[in-house]
């Protein structure tokens, strides 16, 4: 029997996760080889001969979603009493979910086998350095489920913040793709129909009848190579985006100076950098020591640079304040003024999570105004396509009457 191809995925004697591909007949085979290696394993997997970017895709994936509901119910069962290991299989037994319960499995080896938590949780990125810092936090201190807790918490208003603004998006933009599909197919198949009819009359038609005409011939002639640039252009420039740090950049840059757009990103990353740095300061992080986590948390460049000067400000002495206020209008100013009286009142991080539901509000208020003024403008923009469309189609037929 020929050999076959097997991923797997392991600890070794150290705790450290190992993976790599074996080639052999069986996965008992694969599991003796491994075995006289000293390792232990979590999985393995018989690969195809399938290109490597769709054995990516078959590969379960862990998603934000499910680290929150993870971190909620080990908070919980922490809580309550139970000991780390038999939380993992609590969890375990209860979980659906085959990349979560795969990623349970290798984190109550690795702690049983003797390695941190937090030290377990760095090997897998599923978990950000917020989460691994706070749970170090957490198992110095002895309060692992207090820790947990925050985590969870944070991470719940931080997936609830996401989802309103993504809520916002979906109606507008699923509305108006169906549109758009319709237009085409009323363009590729009933307009030529109309055009049969009209080269009947022998009359010129009007500019806005031959202009839909023209598009329609357009469509049908180069639609299939139109589809297949767009999508190109696309690709190509969001890998140009990725690859390009200067473009990001620009972009980020560019969107903080969009009429709407603008001041809702603004608000957004400000909520979430707040929250985080309120979490980590509660938490007990030195300030220097957070703000090296809170980095890359907002997704925003602009906000990444404004951390890193801030956080050398500190380390030079500088005041949070102050810092802040050096950011050229970056940040609100009620962020400023908000860090001031915590930094003399004593109470920074009670100060940053009002500043956090401040803007978390805000953000909530702007996006249901969004929503309730988009719903007549996406109207407005609907009648006048499909009313154009119509009139483009009827005013030769409603010529043709008035001439008879």
């Amino acid at each position: 029997m020929a050999k076959r191809r097997f991923a797997w995925r392991g600890v070794d004697r150290k705790g450290d996760i190992q993976q790599g591909v074996i080639h052999a007949i069986t996965q008992e085979d694969v599991s003796k080889q491994l075995k006289q290696q000293r390792i232990r394993v979590t999985r393995i997997q018989r690969q195809f001969d399938l290109p490597s970017w769709l054995q990516f895709n078959l590969q379960p994936r862990v998603y934000a979603r499910d680290i929150t509901q993870f971190t909620r119910q080990l908070a919980t069962l922490l809580h309550a009493g139970v000991p780390l290991l038999q939380a993992f299989d609590i969890l375990d037994r209860g979980e659906s979910n085959a990349a979560l319960k795969i990623l349970i499995r290798e984190l109550r080896t690795q702690v049983e086998g003797g390695v941190a938590l937090n030290q377990a949780l760095r090997q897998h990125t599923a978990f950000d350095a917020l989460y691994c810092n706070l749970v170090a936090v957490g198992e110095l201190a002895g309060l692992l489920d207090t820790m947990l807790e925050r985590l969870a918490n944070h991470l719940e208003k931080s997936e609830a913040l996401r989802t309103t603004i993504r809520s916002a998006l979906i109606y507008p933009s699923a509305v108006l793709s169906i549109a758009g599909l319709v237009l085409v197919l009323i363009l590729v198949f009933v307009v030529p129909a109309f055009q049969n009819i009209f080269a009947s009359f022998g009359a010129e038609l009007p500019w806005l009848t031959r202009g839909v005409i023209a598009l329609s011939d357009g469509l049908q002639q180069h639609g299939l190579w139109l589809l297949a640039a767009t999508a190109l252009a696309a690709w190509w420039l969001r890998r140009q985006v990725q690859q390009r740090i200067n473009w990001r950049r620009t972009l980020h840059r560019l969107l903080l100076l969009l009429p709407i757009a603008g001041p809702l990103t603004r608000h957004a990353c400000t909520a979430r950098w707040t929250r985080t740095l309120a979490t980590l300061f509660t938490a007990g992080v030195p300030l220097t020591e957070a703000l090296e986590a809170v980095q890359g948390v907002t997704g925003h460049l602009m906000f990444q640079a404004a951390t890193q000067a801030i956080q050398a400000q500190l380390i030079q002495g500088q005041a949070l304040s102050r810092a802040l206020d050096s950011t050229e209008g970056l940040f609100p100013p009620m962020v400023v003024q908000m860090c001031a009286i915590g930094e003399e009142s004593g109470a920074l991080d009670h100060m940053l999570e009002k500043t956090a539901e401040h803007y978390e509000r805000e953000v909530d208020s702007t996006v249901a105004r969004l929503s309730t003024l988009l719903e007549p403008f996406i109207m407005v923009v609907l009648g006048l396509l499909i009313g154009g469309l119509v009139m483009a189609l009827y005013l030769p037929i409603f010529q043709l009457g008035q001439v008879v």
